[in-house]
């Protein structure tokens, strides 16, 4: 196995380029689904826009693995002759196949980008990823497709591939880069320790996920080498993102709820919003890879497990503590769902260190017992139109024993959807980390 998975394939690929970073005429574009995570790391790494090029392989009949051709945007498709003709397949059978799957990448389309429009490509450098390049019928149409759209240049970028169809791949696109090209190869999985399919709903959190990061570099100033960051957990490790402004008055660590990750489009809509008030913010992962694949499996055991995911939340704060730019910002938790949950029973067990808890549309009953020992200043928000957690809130409220609010955002629903309503949960966690956990420049310079 060459890779753990699409996101190592991503970061090492990503570093084939590093000679691009910084560029402004750059665009990366994914072919879904699986070469959206790999190239939400590649435009990560070179710090740049992150978009979807949506291709369609056309199956041939009784044999849908077997590519006899493939579309794309703009009435682009392209045809594998030799298998074409060894299967003797007609134009009419072709046509029918094409429409299918025309139908198909409109749908991904409308679901992927959820009404934003497609991204300007004239006089841009793409970047086209993919996970893996067999047969190249489905980066050939997209190459081809995106040369219609007038792009300056296009890279051709996929971390392992046939030595055939890449140099094949040079006859269409300015440059194919690939760190692995194995002498026998038969397959893209066969290079990953991990090539679980990639769901519509990863590549939406993907594309949402990047949009808030590229309006998030407004105005900002972030230290370190870009945003990725690796926390020891044990002999292995969780994935973050770590955001820190110049001046930065406090760090808040993001507990995202069961089913989420630090993909999560509504926390990280939060902690852009706390980036500009000057927070750095912490987005993790509250699960390893081989923890997250052992969740899936048992229907869960892991994520609901708020002892478990607390002691995750622990170590992460350990690990901030630990770095040189920022063991001098006080540390507060942001939990949604039951990550709110996980972050309260966290504030419990570590009151010296954690200084201001916010939960959105939380569930702090499941923190039990631990309410009565949280020290840190808590703050409870939940829409005003979602009855049960409300209940739920008021009940956890009178078990807090320490400084504590609740606060009900008019209209809003569980996941805080409604016009305006998130930004509402914004400002309230941004006035309670000012607050509670902000400390004067002057203080933080004696400690």
């Amino acid at each position: 196995m060459l890779f753990q998975d699409r996101y190592d394939a991503g970061r090492r690929l990503a570093g084939e380029l590093n000679g691009l970073s910084g560029r402004k005429d750059l665009i990366v574009l994914g072919l879904p689904r699986g070469g959206v995570p790999v190239a939400s790391e590649v435009a990560r790494g070179l710090g740049c826009p992150l978009d979807v090029f949506t291709v369609r392989k056309l199956g041939a009949p009784g044999q849908e693995e077997l590519a006899l051709g493939a579309i794309a945007p703009g009435g682009v498709r392209v045809l594998n002759p030799e298998i074409v003709d060894a299967l003797a397949i007609s134009r009419p059978e072709i046509d029918v196949i094409a429409q299918r799957e025309q139908r198909e990448l409109e749908r991904r389309e409308r679901v992927y980008r959820g009404g934003r429009a497609a991204p300007r490509i004239d006089g841009k450098t793409v970047i086209l990823v993919d996970d893996g390049l067999a047969t190249g019928a489905t980066m050939r149409a997209a190459v081809l497709a995106v040369r219609q759209l007038r792009a300056r240049e296009i890279i051709v970028a996929v971390p392992v591939g046939a030595r055939s169809s890449l140099e094949a791949m040079l006859n269409v696109a300015d440059k194919v880069v690939c760190p692995e090209i194995p002498p026998n190869f038969f397959g893209v999985g066969q290079w990953y320790f991990d090539f679980t399919p990639t769901t519509d709903d990863e590549v939406q959190d993907l594309l949402k996920g990047a949009a808030v990061r590229d309006e998030m570099q407004d105005g900002l100033s972030i230290s370190g080498d870009g945003h990725f960051v690796t926390i020891p957990v044990g002999e292995d490790s969780v994935e973050a993102e770590l955001m820190k402004p110049a001046g930065a008055m406090g760090l808040v660590i993001f507990a995202h709820g069961s089913g989420s990750s630090r993909f999560s489009p509504r926390n990280i809509s939060v902690a852009r919003d706390l980036n500009r008030a000057g927070f750095a913010t912490l987005l993790l992962d509250l699960l390893t890879k081989r923890e997250a694949a052992y969740d899936e499996a048992s229907g869960g055991e892991l994520r609901f497990s708020i002892g478990f995911l607390s002691e995750r939340l622990i170590q992460a704060s350990q690990w901030a503590r630990a770095q040189p730019d920022l063991r001098e910002l006080r540390t507060g938790y942001f939990g949604a769902s039951t990550g709110a949950a996980a972050a309260l029973v966290a504030a419990g067990r570590d009151p010296k260190n954690i200084c201001a808890v916010v939960s959105r549309g939380g569930r702090p009953d499941m923190a039990g017992s631990m309410l009565a020992r949280v020290k840190a200043p808590t703050l409870l928000i939940v829409g005003e139109r979602d009855y049960g957690v409300i209940e739920l809130n008021q009940v956890a409220l009178t078990q807090l024993k320490c400084e504590k609010s609740m606060v009900l955002v008019p209209g809003a629903t569980h996941l805080f959807e409604e016009t305006g309503a998130l930004k509402h949960v914004s400002q309230l966690a941004s006035d309670w980390f000012t607050t509670h956990l902000a400390v004067p420049a002057r203080i933080r310079r004696s400690v």
